[in-house]
C-alpha cells in the first residue's frame, strides 16, 4: 500500500469500524481491541454526531455518498476531525486523504481533498445553515427524539445532549477487601485521583479515565468498573446475611458481584447466553467470589427453579439501552422503535413468571438502563394492576425523579440513565381464631 503511516492507518481503522457499525455490527464487536486512542475517539465522535455530520456533508456533494460506505464514513470522519477534534487542520486533511489508499479509495482522493478543504474554509456558514431540529442537533434517530421528548418534556434536550457526552470512569470498591477511603488514598498515591459518589458507599469517580490494568487493586479484586446508577441496585435490594437472592439477567455480572461483596448471601445468577454467562464467571473468579450460575431463560421457571423461594430478586431486564448511549453510541443506529414491543413483552414476562418465586414480604427490584417510560413505569404499572399481592416500595436516592411506581434517573454527570422499581410482595395474612 502507498501509505502506511500510523496516522493514516488509525483513520482507516476508524473508517472500517464505522462502516461495520453502519451496516449492523455492534461497536464492541467491530472496534479492534488494539485500536489506538485516536481511532477510538474518532469512531465514538462520528457515531455520537453522525446526523449532524451528514447534514454538513450533504450540500457539499453533487451526488450524495451512499450511506454506510467507506467513502461516506471517511468524509464524516474528516469533517469531525476538522470541526470537533483538537487535530491540526493539515493533519486532518492530509492523513484522511492518505487513508484513501488503505481503503481502496485511491480513485476519490481528489474528491475527498476538495470536500474537506471546503469544510475547512466554509465551516462557519455550513454550521450556521444546519436546521434547528433536535434530530440533527443531537444526532439521535427521529423515533428516539419523539419518544424522549414525550417522556421527558422540558428535560428532553438535556437527556439527548447527555447521550453525546463521554461518561466518567466509575469504580466500585470491594467492601470485603478495603474501605472506600483507603481505595481513594491508594488511587491518589498512584496518580489516579478520584472522588466519592454521594449516596453510594462503594462508588468512586476518577478524575480521568485510566487503563484498569494500572489501577492499584484491580487485579487483586479490590476494584471493579461499574457505573454509579448500576450500583444503586444493591442498595435497593437491602440485603441481609443468609438471604437467598436471584439475579435473573446477570451478565455481565457486575451486580451479581456487588451483592456478594456487600453481604453473606447465596446468589443464583442466570443468563441465557453462554458467552455472557462466562463473563459473569470470569468476573467472580477475579474477585474471589462464588455464585450458582445457571444457563437458562430466567422466565422459563419450570426449567431451572427448584421450588425454594427467594428473599430478593433482581431483574435487570433486557431493554433498548437508551440510558447508556453515551457509553454505547452505536445503540442510536442499531436499535429500532419496532424493537420496543418485543422488549416490553420480555420485560413483562420476566416480572410475571418470576414473581411466584419470591417469598412473601420479599423484595423484587426491576431495573432497565432505559430512559423510556415504555420500558420503565409503564411496564411496572401494568404488572401491579394484575398482581394483587404486589405493591411499590419506597426508594431513597439522592438522584432521579420519582415516578408513580419507581424512580427514573436521567443520564448525565456521574450517572447513566436508569429506571428502578422496588416491588414488595405482601405477606400472608394470619387468621386468628376467636376463643369460644
Amino acid at each position: 500500500m502507498a501509505y502506511t503511516s500510523t496516522p493514516a492507518r488509525s483513520r482507516a481503522i476508524a473508517v472500517e469500524t464505522l462502516v461495520a457499525v453502519f451496516n449492523g455490527r455492534s461497536l464492541d464487536d467491530a472496534l479492534p481491541h488494539d485500536a489506538d486512542p485516536f481511532a477510538r475517539a474518532l469512531v465514538y465522535g462520528v457515531l455520537r454526531h453522525r446526523t449532524r455530520l451528514e447534514a454538513l456533508l450533504t450540500p457539499l456533494m453533487a451526488k450524495p455518498a451512499q450511506p454506510g460506505t467507506p467513502l461516506q464514513a471517511l468524509l464524516l470522519s474528516g469533517i469531525y476531525q476538522l470541526l470537533d477534534m483538537d487535530t491540526a487542520d493539515h493533519a486532518a486533511l492530509n492523513e484522511t486523504v492518505n487513508a484513501c489508499a488503505l481503503l481502496d479509495l485511491s480513485g476519490v482522493r481528489g474528491l475527498v481533498n476538495a470536500i474537506l478543504r471546503r469544510v475547512q474554509r466554509e465551516h462557519p456558514a455550513l454550521v450556521a445553515a444546519l436546521p434547528d431540529d433536535p434530530v440533527v442537533q443531537h444526532s439521535h434517530p427521529h423515533w428516539m427524539v419523539r419518544d424522549i421528548t414525550r417522556d421527558w418534556g422540558a428535560q428532553a434536550d438535556a437527556v439527548l445532549a447527555a447521550g453525546n457526552q463521554q461518561g466518567p470512569m466509575t469504580l466500585r470498591v470491594n467492601a470485603r477487601k478495603l474501605s472506600r477511603d483507603a481505595a481513594l488514598e491508594q488511587l491518589a498515591a498512584a496518580g489516579h485521583p478520584g472522588r466519592a459518589v454521594v449516596g453510594l458507599p462503594d462508588a468512586i469517580v476518577l478524575d480521568q479515565p485510566a487503563d484498569v490494568r494500572v489501577l492499584p487493586g484491580f487485579n487483586e479484586g479490590r476494584l471493579s468498573v461499574q457505573d454509579a446508577s448500576a450500583q444503586l441496585a444493591v442498595e435497593l435490594l437491602d440485603l441481609a446475611p443468609g438471604m437467598r437472592v436471584l439475579d435473573a439477567c446477570s451478565a455481565p455480572g457486575g451486580k451479581t458481584a456487588h451483592m456478594l461483596e456487600r453481604a453473606d448471601v447465596t446468589v443464583v445468577a442466570i443468563d441465557l447466553d453462554p458467552a455472557r454467562l462466562g463473563k459473569v464467571q470470569h468476573g467472580l473468579r477475579r474477585l474471589g467470589l462464588n455464585a450458582e450460575l445457571l444457563l437458562s431463560d430466567a422466565a422459563d421457571v419450570r426449567r431451572w427453579w427448584d421450588g425454594t423461594p427467594f428473599d430478593r430478586i433482581l431483574i435487570d431486564a433486557p431493554c433498548s439501552g437508551t440510558g447508556v448511549i453515551r457509553r454505547h453510541p452505536d445503540i442510536k443506529w442499531l436499535r429500532r422503535d419496532t424493537d420496543l414491543k418485543a422488549l416490553g413483552d420480555t420485560q413483562a414476562r420476566l416480572l410475571r413468571r418470576l414473581w411466584p418465586t419470591l417469598k412473601p414480604d420479599g423484595v423484587l427490584v426491576y431495573a432497565t438502563c432505559s430512559v423510556l417510560r415504555a420500558e420503565g413505569d409503564d411496564v411496572v404499572r401494568d404488572f401491579l394492576m394484575t398482581t394483587p399481592d404486589g405493591r411499590p416500595g419506597a426508594i431513597s436516592s439522592p438522584v432521579g425523579l420519582a415516578e408513580r411506581c419507581g424512580l427514573r434517573i436521567p443520564p448525565g454527570g456521574d450517572h447513566d440513565g436508569f429506571y428502578y422499581a422496588r416491588l414488595v410482595k405482601k405477606g400472608r395474612t394470619r387468621t386468628v381464631k376467636k376463643e369460644r
